[in-house]
């Protein structure tokens, strides 16, 4: 996954893996405990699907703020469908940044978009989703707690 930005739009040239590296060494330089949490939301228009998946950096006592990937797939899909997708892009990046989530011990959870009231279209993804999450080993939010993918993300793609 290429073409990384900051909330302000400032585009990071760096691969994904280095950017978190050197920011994770940077925050730790100045006194800062991280968290990172990663997650996708999606907006289904017409045969358009639209993704955004943030690595949000919190700083404990100290606010925090996210690196944003988007890309954009030609095809209309279900609502389990999509949430599954959303769910396999945020692993995809945490499986890619997970070892240096362990060299720097830095607690990371997976946030999926997907609501456990069962009243939700959603949670018609969230036995396979908590499967696939958990399977990978990676501590997992989803709806209400799941801000990464449910906050962060959702204003990224609405």
């Amino acid at each position: 996954m290429k073409n990384w930005r900051r909330f302000n739009g400032e585009k990071i040239d760096l691969e994904i893996y280095k950017a978190v590296e050197e920011t994770i060494i940077n925050e730790t330089e100045k006194g800062n405990k991280l968290k990172v949490c990663i997650g996708t939301d999606s907006q289904q228009k017409h045969d358009v699907t639209e993704y955004a998946t943030v690595i949000v950096f919190l700083r404990e006592g100290r606010g925090g703020f996210m690196f944003i990937h988007n890309d954009t797939e030609a095809q209309k899909i279900t609502i389990k469908e999509r949430m599954l997708l959303e769910v396999a892009k945020s692993i995809e990046i945490a499986y890619k940044l997970c070892s240096l989530f362990d060299k720097y011990n830095v607690e990371m959870e997976v946030h999926a978009d997907i609501n456990t009231n069962p009243q939700f279209k959603s949670n018609a993804a969230l036995q396979e989703a908590t499967g696939y999450i958990l399977g990978m080993g990676f501590a997992f939010k989803a709806k209400p707690e799941a801000f990464a993918s449910s906050s962060c993300a959702n204003k990224i793609v609405n």
